[in-house]
């Protein structure tokens, strides 16, 4: 189970402080699919980070199954089965994609299995297994990539955040499904930010985060309805 408790995040300007992060306090249970939107510039992106450790909470307390994560490092949130899939992930010149997911999976994997998992992220396997992960690919190729090696590793909790940028509609396709069949299983806790409307049709949980601060927050058929009611000038979750 996540849980935060009035965790706030804000950053240094030169006229004083700017607060990101407002003050948060929410539960996520085990094996739910919770989708976070919101208008651009509301903090989706940074509640993440802050949740991966990869940004440090200037208030309040983050726990994980009980535990608190709050002053941990990123590595040792991912040992404790946290698992985080970049907007914009980084290269690796000279890494092959199989080796990547071997990494992920922290032991030697068949060529059948690595192709299963490309394959679930929309990429015609053969070709993509052998290629570097450098300036070669695209972005949308290597958020797929990405992706792939986060289902490989199956942390207890996966985020991704804005898992559809750059991405084709037939894969977009291919990873909704991906994301329905993680949900249908429950095996994971599973946190996505998205403005999509089909992902967010997926999700238990809806949380709408605005100016900071949580708007609404509730199941799915709760939430939905009332995301028109957002000011749509920054807002794209229908398109």
């Amino acid at each position: 189970m996540l849980e935060l408790k009035n965790v706030s995040f804000e950053v240094a300007q030169n006229d004083g402080t700017t607060q990101i992060i407002k003050d948060l306090s929410f539960t996520i249970p085990d094996g739910r699919l919770t989708v976070i939107t919101g208008p651009n510039g509301g903090g989706k992106s940074t509640l993440a980070k802050l949740i991966m450790g990869l940004e440090k909470a200037t208030g309040g307390e983050i726990l994980w199954n009980g535990e608190d994560i709050t002053g941990m490092s990123v590595t040792d949130r991912a040992r404790l089965g946290i698992g985080y899939a970049f907007q914009q992930p980084p290269r690796f010149k000279g890494m092959k994609v199989s080796k990547l997911l071997e990494l992920a999976n922290g032991s030697p994997l068949a060529e059948e299995t690595c192709c299963e998992y490309l394959s679930r992220v929309g990429l015609c396997a053969r070709e993509y297994i052998n290629r570097e992960i450098d300036s070669t690919l695209s972005g949308g190729e290597l958020k797929r990539i990405e992706i792939a090696t986060l289902l490989v590793r199956k942390p207890k909790l996966a985020i991704f955040d804005e898992p559809e940028a750059g991405i084709d509609l037939w894969s977009f396709a291919m990873l909704v499904d991906t994301f329905d069949k993680l949900r249908k299983t429950g095996d994971q806790t599973v946190m996505i930010i998205s403005h999509q409307e089909r992902i967010l049709q997926l999700a238990d949980d809806i949380m709408v985060l605005q100016d900071g601060g949580i708007r609404e927050f509730g199941p799915r058929e709760e939430i939905f309805p009332t995301l028109g009611s957002i000011n749509m000038s920054s807002y794209s979750c229908m398109k």
